[in-house]
């Protein structure tokens, strides 16, 4: 780089940096008029409830910033340091409204080299830390707390919205890490961004692991609809009562789960006879399966958490749940079987065999050590 471009990137620098002080100067002031005008009550008449919503509305801004730029407009009045620095742009906006939530005259200069050195996260950490919340505040919260959910019109995807209280919530984001953390990762969702993607399987999973123990199975069962060709066929969807439609592999799958129940019909909708429920292995029965399986049966895997019985003839073909027929597979090889087009079958050994969508057996390992045509000969 030149020194002429070097020149030409420090006025650009020093032009920033006048454009900031006089922008601090104009917020300072601005906060002035604010404090002002919420003591003369300049909203009134004008359709807003109180000054935080006229503010919010005439200059587009959140309800919660414009009330903590109001409290901070009345706290400057009463620390002249921490005005002072804000106006000459040694503090930014952010900082200056988070100080002024728990700085005192007495405190403030040195409140003003802290901040000066340390991020605006900090500040605000630290202001979180010395208010003391109101419990009012707190019931608020609490009260305020909700969660809907919703299926979208497409029929293929669920929505689910939560609020909770803060403590609350941490207890629910810390459980969902946690699960996402041992959950496998499905294929092509190898990459970071699909965090996501894995906290969604957590939550599927602690809701699955739950509904399975519930001591109500006739409130705590899933029933799905489908038509008896379709379901051998795989052309057509089957349905959850109460739900979406869904895909056929989908519904083969979630006749391998607890709590799911099939509700066979003919071409009329008219229904023919009821899934069994005998199907769901007994309690001892799966402790065997544990016992003689260990874990997940995908080469390599092993998998205990979220193991589940899987019927190698499946249960709508007429396979029975018996344990010659089960065997133990992980909600990761779960969906390879099912929605990504894998196989599973066991040898005359009783030992499962896997094979890739292409029918190609597949087996763990390194691949042998390539041999030459010279050495084969």
């Amino acid at each position: 780089m030149s020194v002429q471009d070097d020149d030409s990137i420090e006025e650009l620098i020093q032009g920033m940096d006048a454009l900031h002080r006089r922008t601090s100067s104009d917020q300072r002031q601005l906060f002035r008029l604010v404090a002002e005008a919420d003591r003369r009550e300049a909203w009134r008449d004008s359709g807003s409830r109180d000054m935080a919503a006229w503010l919010s509305a005439r200059y587009g801004i959140s309800d919660w910033k414009a009330r903590r730029w109001i409290a901070a407009a009345h706290a400057l009045e009463r620390l002249p340091r921490l005005a002072a620095a804000f106006s000459c742009g040694d503090l930014g906006i952010d900082k200056v409204v988070e100080l002024t939530r728990f700085a005192m005259p007495e405190i403030e200069a040195g409140l003003i080299e802290w901040a000066k050195r340390v991020s605006g996260a900090s500040v605000r950490r630290k202001a979180d830390l010395a208010v003391r919340q109101l419990i009012d505040e707190v019931r608020d919260a609490d009260r305020s707390r909700s969660l809907s959910w919703w299926y979208f019109d497409d029929g293929k995807r669920f929505g689910l919205e939560a609020e909770l209280p803060a403590a609350q919530g941490a207890v629910v984001a810390r459980a969902l890490e946690r699960f996402a953390d041992k959950i496998p990762v499905m294929p092509g969702e190898e990459d970071a961004c699909y965090v996501d993607a894995r906290r969604a399987d957590a939550l599927v999973a602690l809701a699955s692991s739950r509904i399975a123990q519930d001591g109500d199975p006739d409130r705590a069962t899933v029933v799905v609809h489908a038509q008896l060709d379709s379901l051998v066929s795989g052309q057509e969807n089957g349905a959850v009562e109460g739900g979406p439609v869904i895909h056929p592999e989908t519904v083969r799958r979630m006749l391998c789960n607890a709590r799911v129940q099939t509700v066979i019909e003919d071409q009329a909708g008219e229904p023919m006879r009821l899934g069994r429920m005998s199907r769901e292995p007994s309690a001892w029965m799966i402790r065997q399966l544990r016992h003689r399986d260990f874990g997940c049966t995908f080469p390599g895997c092993g998998a205990r958490r979220f193991a589940q019985a899987h019927h190698i003839v499946w249960w709508e073909h007429g396979g029975r749940t018996d344990l010659d027929n089960l065997l133990l597979v992980c909600t990761f090889h779960h969906k390879l079987v099912h929605e990504y087009g894998w196989a599973v079958r066991r040898d005359p050994g009783r030992m499962a065999q896997w094979f890739r969508p292409d029918g190609v057996r597949y087996i763990s390992g390194p691949a042998p050590p390539l041999v030459s045509a010279h050495a084969r000969r």
